[in-house]
């Protein structure tokens, strides 16, 4: 059988619907693909491509001012650093510069004094021209004598500094202001003290509070007021406590406890007599002495008679040197606490320091010097006149001792929060005085 051949006309009839076919498929596709594209890529595909290429150009912007950002903050840490350390090295070389200065202040009065000596006690000579001639100012020291107790001498060589030392005597009574005490101390940056404890409950909390400690060896007359006495007994035992450190040729800050050191009193000692001390004076006429007249009347043309006059020295803090006179001191107000009955520590110290020899009694031949009431206060001066006066009010003194006020504790604090925290309040809560 033949195989049909289609012609030319028949080609073209079939093959046309199957083009047709396909354009409408091709057609069909490229809507479809346009739709799945719009749902996809939303801002076309150029678009997104360029805002991605955007992104990752931002993306390394961004990673490249954090880069910067980083070796800023970095660069800023490191001058900090540099800037602090530099800060402590100023710090320091000032303190150097500060030490150095006292070391030569001390140097050169020390030579003063030593050529006072010689020429006061060496061979006898003519008197100078008018106004030229001065006295023996500063006893000479003694000579150490470490045999009347080698273990306290051992003590003193590691905490002394310059053969100057800071000694406070405190028993379980105390312990809160002893604590303000010694807080204060190492604020300010005072390495030479000592406290003497005067029972075992102090002793273990200064050496627990790292404070350099001395216990005595048993003394049955001393133990007895150290562990049970008040203020005013254990006051009395300094004098006698005192008498060693002397003999071992320290100069002694004695202090009692009720104090705020605010700057380094040895920074503001003369050291040119035998006892420095502060007053109980408030202002210049008292603390320093004045002509007070007496009248009476009934005496006539004679009526005025003229009196000196000066407020007591504060025995709870002095500076004395180790020179005969006064250890000689020490041992007369020791001598009469311990045989007179019903006085007062305080009191017997300035009669010894001041009444002159007389018929039946020879005077004290002891040199000595008043501390300046601003800078050594007590605690009348500050809250009488002090706060009150704006000018005064700035003065940062060396010590406020809180002895003319029996709210001791509270008061100490409040000292500490007006001139070290700056809290400008902090003294108005309390009056002037203290009731009974």
């Amino acid at each position: 059988m033949a195989a049909r051949r289609d012609g030319p006309l028949m080609r073209g009839v079939t093959s046309t619907p199957f083009r047709r076919y396909r354009l409408v498929v091709a057609i069909a596709v490229g809507i479809l693909v346009g739709c799945v594209c719009a749902y996809l890529y939303p801002d076309g595909l150029f678009r997104s491509s360029s805002s991605s290429l955007r992104d990752t150009i931002a993306s390394v912007n961004s990673h490249q001012d954090a880069s910067v950002q980083c070796e800023s903050s970095e660069r800023v840490n490191m001058l900090k650093s540099e800037l602090a350390s530099l800060s402590e090295k100023t710090a320091e070389l000032k303190k150097q510069v500060r030490d150095l200065n006292m070391k030569l202040q001390l140097t050169e009065r020390k030579r003063d004094q030593a050529q006072e000596q010689f020429l006061a006690l060496g061979p006898q000579r003519k008197a100078g021209p008018f106004g030229t001639v001065k006295g023996l100012r500063t006893n000479p020291t003694v000579l150490p004598d470490e045999s009347v107790n080698p273990r306290l001498a051992k003590i003193l060589e590691d905490v002394a500094v310059q053969k100057e030392l800071i000694v406070a005597l405190a028993n379980s009574n105390v312990k809160d202001m002893l604590e303000v005490w010694f807080e204060n101390i190492k604020r300010v940056g005072i390495r030479n003290y000592l406290v003497v404890a005067l029972d075992d409950n102090i002793e273990d909390f200064c050496k627990s509070k790292d404070v350099p400690v001395y216990r005595r060896n048993p003394d049955q007359d001393v133990d007895s007021i150290g562990k049970l006495g008040g203020n005013h007994a254990v006051s009395g035992l300094k004098f006698r406590i005192l008498r060693e450190f002397l003999q071992l040729g320290y100069g002694v800050l004695l202090s009692d406890v009720d104090i705020v050191y605010l700057q380094n009193p040895f920074d503001h000692l003369f050291r040119d007599s035998d006892v420095e001390s502060m007053s109980d004076g408030h202002n210049n006429m008292t603390a320093y002495g004045f002509n007070d007249v007496f009248d009476e009347p009934s005496m006539g043309w004679a009526r005025y008679a003229h009196t000196m006059r000066i407020w007591v020295y504060n025995s709870g803090f002095f500076y004395i040197r180790p020179t005969i006179p006064s250890i000689e001191l020490l041992d007369r107000v020791a001598t009469r606490l311990s045989t007179q009955k019903n006085v007062w520590d305080q009191a017997v110290f300035n009669e010894e320091l001041f009444f002159p020899s007389h018929p039946g009694y020879d005077g004290l031949y002891a040199s000595r010097r008043t501390m300046d009431i601003y800078l050594f206060m007590n605690s009348k001066v500050l809250f009488k006149t002090v706060r009150k006066d704006a000018n005064l009010s700035k003065l940062k003194p060396v010590i406020v001792h809180v002895n003319y006020h029996p709210d001791k504790f509270p008061r100490m604090k409040a000292v500490v929060e007006f001139y070290v925290n700056g809290k400008q309040n902090a003294l108005d809560p309390f009056p002037d005085g203290s009731e009974w």
